[in-house]
């Protein structure tokens, strides 16, 4: 048995979900790909795949090789490339994690630039604003907005964010705008619940941050929600310029306390720590560095 092709088969399969995908990729037929995982499972003395009519999953014993598989193989291709002298270009699925309203105003207008430069790199794309765990969900690279916790894994700054307060026209015109930030504990406030409690916001001062107790009818953890809720009238919104620049450009929204701003935010791509990080990570952290600079 070819332990590293098996090793490849399989990741493929992992990473296309079906064997009859896997084998489309790799342009062989689905009994051989079946054949080369089964003959890999005989090796090992153990099952690495779940298998439904309809397509597989990973067992526990097969996300832990898939992990380090998916590792060796993209090493051993690097490697062959270098060794024939072949062109190092990128190549492959790349798992990237993007909070919401980020992805969707800040990075989906640039990702095709990127997939236009490295054409043989396939990003997959999960938008959430919910903290995943970059290994045990296999994902390749993260980007992340605000403090980062102590942790293992790589982080490389890409650029910084502010919040600005702002509100419907309505709601000004019923509520009155703050003239402080200490005037915002009587208004209605719409909290951001994955920033810290929730329950305040902080403000960018010469003295250090101005830490503002908040409350209000509505909290999410999406931001899009909150600017909503704000154009509809529902009280005071606290979002980065990327999720409200537009609207206070339009009048949906007024910008209130104009001389205050959040402290900063910071933009982070954040993966894991490997001692041979691929080309596909590697060029695509360094790519949104360039364009968010």
């Amino acid at each position: 048995m070819d332990l590293l092709a098996s090793m490849k088969t399989f990741v493929a399969v992992a990473d296309a979900g079906s064997f009859a995908a896997a084998a489309a990729r790799l342009e062989v037929s689905r009994a051989m790909v079946s054949k080369q995982v089964q003959k890999l499972e005989e090796h090992l003395g153990t099952r690495l795949l779940n298998r439904t009519t309809r397509r597989v999953s990973l067992t526990e014993t097969g996300r832990a090789f898939h992990e380090r598989s998916a590792q060796i193989v993209a090493d051993v291709e690097e490697a062959e490339q270098i060794a024939g002298q072949m062109t190092r270009s990128p190549r492959g699925v790349l798992r990237v994690t993007i909070p919401l309203s980020y992805g969707q105003h800040r990075l989906a207008p640039i990702l095709g630039a990127y997939t236009q430069a490295y054409p043989l790199v396939q990003l997959d794309i999960a938008l959430s604003d919910r903290k995943v765990d970059l290994v045990e969900e296999g994902f390749d690279v993260a980007i992340r907005i605000g403090a980062l916790p102590q942790s293992d894994l790589i982080a490389k700054k890409l650029g910084a964010e502010h919040s600005i307060a702002c509100a419907a026209p309505a709601y000004l015109a019923r509520a009155g705008a703050p003239q402080a930030p200490a005037e915002l504990s009587g208004h209605a406030c719409l909290g951001y619940s994955l920033t810290g409690t929730g329950a305040d916001w902080r403000f960018a001062s010469p003295a250090g941050p101005l830490v503002v107790p908040i409350a209000g009818p509505i909290r999410a953890d999406n931001g899009d929600i909150l600017r909503l809720a704000a154009i509809a009238g529902a009280g005071i919104a606290f979002q980065p310029g990327f999720i409200v620049d537009d609207d206070i450009a339009a009048g949906r929204l007024v910008r209130v306390l104009p001389g205050w701003q959040s402290t900063e935010l910071g933009v982070y791509a954040v993966y894991p720590s490997r001692k041979h990080l691929s080309a596909k990570v590697r060029t695509f952290v360094d790519f949104l560095a360039a364009a968010l600079a």
